[in-house]
């Protein structure tokens, strides 16, 4: 339950934060995320399949 809690508070700080910026901004860093995110899942599963076999 604290977990959800600590959650949702993350959320909204996050989101209170975003909607202060301007929309530019925000796509701006929604796309360096959403790369980061990409690159982070393909090494990972590169490391994962050159591990089990």
């Amino acid at each position: 339950m604290l977990f959800l809690v600590a959650a949702l508070l993350l959320l909204g700080v996050v989101l209170g934060t975003a909607a202060h910026l301007p929309l530019s901004v925000t796509l701006i860093a929604a796309a360096v995320i959403a790369g980061w995110l990409l690159v982070f899942t393909l090494r990972e599963r590169r490391h994962h399949q050159g591990t089990s076999r």
